[in-house]
């Protein structure tokens, strides 16, 4: 990957149904003219079951981080970026969640729609606290949606990341490695120490789901050598994000029409002008970035390579 200016777009597509009718209506004007004048670059292909996201392994390798597939130790790293020591322990995110229970399946709400209060985060963290310390795993506040957790358990504990889960069903996301047994009997009594938690029952006469479980994700630690930045030159527009996980395609096709007149025209300007780019799209899947080309000549054969295809044809490789 070149070096210089690096816009990197998570969530581009997804292998949904219904994003695939959006796509087919969406145009991207920018996004076409930059995939005429790019040069294919580096590729990162998987498939959905992966347990990371694409975007999450473009990040990790130009941030120096291990990129093992659900062990990608975003928890310590973040640690490091508040100008904390993580140390050589291992860190998790814990998401205080509500999951939703079918005849068949477990599904996982957005935990942003549980319209979590902070005093309701930390009076649940607290009461958590104790049996979470009885498996050597400390918790400490960041925001009411997110905990961090250290503990020698998740050390090489791989996990599904939040993207894979919200608003799905849970059942092929669960930790399975032996390493995970403490983990899900945790997940069961705090499930019953939560059902009668005074925070639920304040939520259910507010008529408010109830706070009924959490997720593990973001396990590891972190290699000395790992960086506590995100890369100078590197732009992560985040605006896809939220419509995606919330199956919004409507609100999705619009945030990218946004993306597109912005980030997009941005990027292109910066071509225009010699600077040296890349663009990734990441998907479900795969990952591919696109690069601006050094020799002469090349952005007239990659534009005549891309003459006449739309940029949602890329997209649907993701």
């Amino acid at each position: 990957m070149s070096d210089g200016f690096h816009l990197l777009i998570p969530f581009a597509s997804s292998r949904d149904e219904g994003c695939a009718a959006a796509l087919a209506l969406l145009d991207l004007p920018n996004l076409e003219k930059l995939l005429a004048r790019l040069q294919p670059g580096d590729s990162d292909r998987a498939d959905e079951a992966s347990l990371s996201m694409p975007h999450e392994r473009v990040l990790a390798r130009a941030s120096g981080l291990p990129a093992a597939d659900g062990l990608i130790p975003w928890a310590a790293w973040q640690v490091a970026q508040a100008g904390r020591d993580p140390g050589a322990d291992a860190w998790a995110h814990v998401t205080p969640c509500h999951w939703r229970v079918g005849q068949d399946h477990v599904a996982m709400g957005h935990p942003h729609d549980l319209q979590i209060e902070p005093r309701e985060s930390q009076a649940l963290l607290a009461a958590m606290q104790p049996f979470f310390e009885g498996d050597g795993i400390t918790l400490e506040y960041d925001s009411p949606t997110l905990w961090l957790a250290r503990g020698e358990v998740f050390r090489d504990l791989a996990t599904a990341s939040l993207g894979r889960v919200v608003g799905r069903a849970i059942d092929n996301w669960i930790p399975r490695a032996p390493e995970a047994r403490v983990l899900r009997r945790l997940q069961q009594e705090m499930q019953m120490l939560l059902y009668t938690h005074d925070v639920n029952e304040q939520r259910s006469q507010a008529g408010l789901a109830p706070i009924n479980s959490f997720w593990i994700s973001a396990t590891g630690a972190l290699p000395p050598s790992a960086k506590s930045a995100t890369p100078p030159g590197l732009e992560v527009a985040q605006a896809l994000c939220e419509p995606a996980l919330r199956a919004d395609w409507h609100g999705w096709s619009a945030a990218w029409q946004q993306l597109d007149a912005t980030a997009c025209a941005n990027l292109l300007r910066r071509v225009d002008a010699g600077e040296s780019v890349t663009l990734t799209l990441c998907g479900d899947a795969a990952a591919q970035s696109w690069i601006r080309p050094a020799g002469p000549g090349v952005l007239r054969r990659i534009g005549s390579l891309f003459a006449g295809k739309r940029a949602v044809a890329q997209l649907e490789l993701l």
